[in-house]
């Protein structure tokens, strides 16, 4: 049967005593005595001048005797002060070091029953402060993680919702015969599983970037390559949308990264920028290097962001508000015109979210900058630099 911790320590302090009092008694049975008779004989013999040496030896024998036992009482009630007094304090270190243990204990059974919002004291001593410092902050981020996938969940099933709902109009529709099984219907009913099967496998993928189990293949490449190439594959969208891409990306940029991770990066701000950019406008990629750092802006025209929601653009399924359309001036018949709004991607909703994480599973990371709604953003994709 294991010892509790109250007993352990008082058995190290009685363990303690005992060794120094048989150290002590063997002192005073055999070293102590012989240097009193060597300081008793002298006074023995001034006392004693005028008797035989039987007498002489008698008393000195006495003496010895009481010594002896004098210093063998006292050495009894040492020992038997220093154990009362090895109870108290044994008694009151535990007390202090039981206390904010048995604290620590309620606290993770609390956590471990899912009631994260327990806390610790946290006690004056260091290394319990530390301690429960520690288990406090466990607390608080199992909270958080709790509280994102339930908000995961929420979202996740929103996201599903709408196409669902569609395919569940759809196939009523058909089973009542209200639509017959035409190209345009069935092919409505392929993008909405399309649109599924996309939200799935943006979530597999967000879930191994979040969880940091990307498959990365490090790799020498040129950040401003991959750009450059990037851009070339989404160039005819470009065309089609009337928009203007612009690429200055002619010097090298070496880095370590998996080409196919960091293309997916790149393709996915440059098709959000051309969704949020409207006819007429232009996207321009720029390549650059800084001190150790190689830099990639997607810079475009478009929609903007508001200064809320550059940051709040990389949390997942947020998508930014979709700004008013500007006004043109009245036409023939006094109605106000309306210029043609950005686009607004119809993905869903994650792919800057795995873009970031993909980002500083390289070590570095996309970041937003926008002057306000209506006037364009920038994204920076940043990588360090490969010495050597």
């Amino acid at each position: 049967m294991t010892m509790r911790l109250p007993g352990r320590l008082f058995l190290s302090y009685a363990v303690v005593i005992a060794v120094g009092a048989v150290a002590a008694y063997v002192t005073i049975r055999l070293i102590a005595p012989r240097f009193f008779e060597r300081e008793a004989e002298a006074v023995i013999r001034a006392l004693l001048a005028g008797h035989d040496l039987q007498t002489r030896r008698a008393l000195r024998g006495t003496v010895r005797a009481a010594f002896v036992s004098a210093l063998t009482t006292a050495l009894l009630f040492g020992t038997l002060a220093s154990v009362a007094v090895a109870a108290i304090a044994a008694a009151l270190v535990t007390r202090r070091l039981v206390r904010p243990l048995n604290e620590v204990r309620r606290a993770t059974r609390l956590i471990a029953e899912g009631r994260y919002q327990a806390s610790v004291p946290v006690p004056r001593a260091p290394e319990l402060a530390g301690l429960a410092t520690d288990v406090n902050t466990l607390a608080t981020r199992l909270a958080d993680t709790e509280e994102r996938r339930s908000r995961l969940l929420g979202e996740v099933a929103h996201e599903m919702r709408t196409p669902l709902t569609a395919l569940e109009g759809y196939l009523e529709g058909l089973i009542d015969g209200v639509f017959a099984p035409e190209p345009e219907v069935l092919g409505a009913v392929s993008d909405e599983l399309r649109r599924l099967r996309r939200l799935a496998d943006d979530l597999s993928a967000l879930s191994r970037s979040e969880a940091q189990r990307l498959d990365v293949t490090l790799a020498a490449t040129d950040l401003a390559a991959l750009a450059d190439k990037a851009a070339t594959r989404l160039a005819p969208q470009f065309t089609d949308a009337g928009v203007r891409l612009s690429v200055e990306a002619a010097a090298p940029l070496p880095v370590w990264a998996d080409p196919d991770r960091i293309t997916q990066v790149l393709t996915n701000i440059l098709g959000n920028a051309l969704a949020a950019t409207p006819p007429g406008g232009v996207v321009t990629v720029r390549a650059a290097a800084l001190p150790g750092l190689a830099q990639v802006t997607i810079a475009d025209t478009g929609a903007g962001l508001a200064a809320a929601d550059l940051e709040r653009v990389f949390e997942r399924f947020y998508r930014a508000p979709r700004p008013p359309a500007p006004q043109e001036p009245p036409g023939q018949h006094g109605q106000p015109g309306q210029q043609e709004q950005p686009r607004r991607a119809a993905g869903s909703g994650i792919g800057l979210t795995i873009a970031r994480n993909i980002a500083r599973a390289h070590g570095g990371d996309v970041t937003a900058l926008s002057a306000g709604p209506g006037q364009g953003a920038t994204f920076t994709v940043t990588l360090p630099l490969r010495s050597g």
